[in-house]
């Protein structure tokens, strides 16, 4: 069985559905410490007239020190929600599917999520399905595993059963392998493809969320997705 883990990042990049669909068991890191710095979990590129399109959800930091994934609250005290929908209109309007997809994100973005991992999950989730990934999904706060680093890594592949843990070809560094072998699960690297496919405003722009390519390219996403 192979298994790949990821925080939940906002709007992910194809890459993300791309390890999760190489996966048995992709398991969601959703109460580990949140990063005190920028974050892919709040924010994420997308594409308009002027190049990269940056949306950031805004969260509340002050006064409440380390905090983990699953308790990050979202503030509510500018029309963030708004603005970002604004903006996905005014970049993928004249794209082939955006209709297909508008009434998931105004549906989103009218919600008031209390919790940053609540939106971040309903994302994921609906990306996911639009990419036609079966993977099982597990949130590390429904193991009940406490460990950090490469223990943490180790300890959900053994309460999983997982033989194999598939990690980023640039992220095995960080890892060691011997500590994985020692309880017998090996540890395999895999390499992002490139991908290209249409997109509208001039040049192409690579990484963007995946929204940029199911709004582009619709249901050929999956099939771009895996072949890049």
């Amino acid at each position: 069985m192979i298994l790949s883990a990821n925080q939940p990042y906002f709007f992910p990049f194809p890459g993300f559905f791309y390890k999760a669909y190489l996966s048995d068991i992709f398991v969601i890191l959703d109460n580990v410490q949140f990063p005190r710095g920028t974050t892919w979990i709040t924010r994420n590129r997308f594409k308009n007239d002027q190049g990269s399109l940056w949306m950031t959800v805004p969260v509340k930091k002050k006064g409440l020190g380390l905090q983990k994934i699953d308790a990050v609250r979202i503030c509510h005290d500018s029309r963030w929600p708004q603005k970002h929908l604004e903006s996905l209109k005014n970049a993928y309007s004249r794209t082939p599917y955006f209709t297909v997809h508008i009434d998931f994100l105004e549906a989103l973005l009218s919600t008031k999520f209390e919790k940053l991992i609540d939106l971040n999950l309903n994302v994921i989730r609906y990306l996911m399905q639009q990419l036609k990934i079966e993977t099982k999904v597990i949130l590390l706060s429904e193991l009940g595993i406490h460990s950090t680093g490469e223990k943490l890594l180790i300890e959900i592949c053994g309460k999983m059963g997982a033989s194999r843990f598939l990690t980023q070809s640039a992220a095995q560094k960080y890892l060691d392998a011997d500590r994985f072998a020692d309880v017998g699960i090996r540890l395999t690297k895999f390499k992002q493809p490139l991908l290209i496919y249409p997109q509208l405003w001039g040049s192409f722009i690579p990484n963007l969320s995946a929204l940029d390519l199911i709004f582009n390219c619709g249901p050929k996403g999956h099939d771009i997705m895996i072949g890049g």
